[in-house]
Formats: structure tokens, sequence, C-alpha cells
């Protein structure tokens, strides 16, 4: 549902806009971790406040991976292990909050931190950050109250039909759910021989991997992160040898291999970083090198976790797997 008020709230006043709406002011695009910082966060409390609102729900949360694109560095952990008590791990779609860790969240994106998500009431209230210190908040009511109130702060709040950072679905994803058929599904796969490795992206840039036989497939399903991504693929190979011999003369691959502790690690490497690659490999009892390019990069089986009650909320979907393509 679209809400039916949308706002841009800034720092950045309109006057000191060109012709093409692009700010010419001297305000700066990062935090000032001070008082402007702090008007953004009173300025989302009174919108909540003329919303009735004081829970948050998480929404296609992600991290920085290969490039963080912010401003400001990125901090260790997110900077969530200080805000969630089991940091990273709580993190994940559909995670309630209280709204004053929603506002710390908000404090974390205004910052850069490498972590980001929207927040939302479904139906009701949005709330999430973009670029330069944009804040875009929606409400099922006008909120003057909170409008008068963000102006006070010395910010300037500016309607909009839409918010540019509002959820798309993909276009090559695929609606399927990690239900009762697909383990069994897995379940045969791994039997077979064809499968053996699972990806588990808990939030958006973020995986964990698990080897899988049929003896541990239960296991996992039961320790994934609430509405996680799947992606199945070939069983590790201990040909490690023959792994390394496959790194081509150039591009950009992932590699995933398990140490001889059993953890399983995953790293996408450039050609200019193949050498440190492969001798992290080179000591490995199993690994894998897998495609990074979207039209190269082909799950066996995919699938989004459902609810509890197998209910899918997740609004991110799986990728196009081969069995899709075969359709």
């Amino acid at each position: 549902m679209q809400l039916p008020y949308v706002y841009r709230v800034s720092k950045y006043d309109p006057a000191d806009r060109d012709d093409h709406g692009y700010y010419t002011g001297t305000e700066d695009t990062i935090s000032d971790h001070g008082e402007i910082e702090a008007a953004y966060l009173q300025a989302v409390k009174a919108f909540a406040a003329d919303t009735s609102i004081d829970h948050l729900s998480v929404r296609e949360p992600e991290v920085s991976s290969l490039a963080h694109f912010g401003v400001e560095r990125s901090l260790g952990g997110f900077g969530l292990d200080r805000l969630l008590p089991g940091g990273l791990a709580d993190f994940h779609d559909g995670a309630e909050m209280p709204l004053d860790i929603g506002l710390e969240l908000i404090r974390l994106m205004l910052r850069d931190s490498g972590a980001w998500c929207r927040l939302e009431v479904e139906d009701v209230f949005a709330v999430h950050v973009g670029w330069d210190q944009y804040l875009y908040v929606g409400s099922s009511r006008p909120c003057q109250g909170a409008l008068a109130r963000a102006r006070e702060l010395g910010l300037f709040p500016e309607h909009l039909d839409v918010s540019p950072y509002d959820f798309e679905p993909e276009e090559e994803g695929v609606l399927r759910p990690g239900d009762d058929d697909f383990w069994a599904g897995l379940h045969s796969a791994v039997g077979c021989g064809r499968a053996g490795l699972l990806e588990e992206i808990y939030v958006q840039n973020a995986s964990r991997w698990h080897r899988l036989t049929c003896d541990t497939i239960d296991t996992v399903r039961a320790g994934l992160a609430p509405r996680a991504r799947l992606a199945v693929w070939p069983a590790l190979s201990s040909d490690v040898s023959a792994i390394l011999g496959a790194l081509p003369a150039e591009g950009i691959v992932e590699g995933v291999w398990q140490d001889r502790e059993g953890q399983i690690h995953s790293v996408v490497a450039d050609d200019d970083e193949f050498p440190e690659l492969a001798a992290r490999i080179s000591d490995a009892d199993a690994a894998a090198l897998l495609p990074v390019y979207a039209d190269e990069r082909v799950p066996l089986l995919s699938a989004v976790m459902p609810d509890r009650d197998g209910v899918v909320r997740a609004r991110w979907q799986a990728e196009q797997s081969l069995s899709d393509l075969a359709k």
C-alpha cells in the first residue's frame, strides 16, 4: 500500500536549489553528529507521535559489501553490536523494535555506518534515510504537527508523491517459499549428489554458508535467519588443486572454502586478488568457485523462508534457479 502522505525532510533550504533542483548551498552532506542530527531524530519522533506508533519493523536490511559508498567510514559490526542484543543476528527482515531503538538505527544510517534498512509499520508509517542526509517519512496521516515541529527544528519538509527509496521488487526474481516442498526437493538433490552447499542470504550483501548432507539438512533449516533468501549450489570439492587451476585469468569470482576447523568462508576477489585467494584456499579441506556476474550466477534451487505460520511476508524474492530457466 502506498502511503498517502510522503515527505522529504532535510537540512537543505529549497531556496538554495538551482533551476534543476540541485542544492547549491553550504550545508555538508555528512552528519554533524550534533544538533542537526538530533533535529532529524526529533522530527522522526514527531512524525511517529502524529501517527500514533511506538514500534517499528525492519524491512529489507542490507550491509555494505565490496564497496562502501557512504562518506564516513564503516563502523565495526556496522554499529549494530551496541544497539541490538544480538548485533547483526538481530538485524533481519521483520525484526521489531521500540521507537527509541529505531531512532538510534536511523542515527547509524545518517552516519553511514554501513547498515541500512527501511523502518515501517505496514500500511501506517515508513521512514528511511537516502543519500546525502535526505530523510523520507511516509504516514497514513497528514502529520501537520510534525511538519511544524520539523520547521521549528530548522529542517525543511517537502511533500512528495512517493519516496525514491520505496521498495520495488526485482524484475528477475521468483516468488517461491522455502516450504516443505522446497526442503523435500533439497533432500533429493543432496541425496543424489547434485547439491551440497546452501547459501543463506540473511541480509542484502551478506551470506552464511552451510555444507549439506542428508543428516544435517533439518538442523540447518532450523537455524536459518527469519525471511532469509536461499540459494543451493553444488557441493564443495575436495580436489582443491583442481579448484585453484580453474581460477580465470581475469575477472571477478567468489571463492568459497571450508577450513581445517570446519568453518566455511567466502571472499569475492578480482584478478589482482587471485594470488591471495589462492593462498587462502590452498590449505582448505574443500572449496568451490562461484560466478559473481548476475547473468552467470544461477543456483540449482532457490527460495525465501516463510514465517512460522507458513506465510511469506518478505518482499524480496528468490533468485532465478536452473529450474526456472529450463521452463
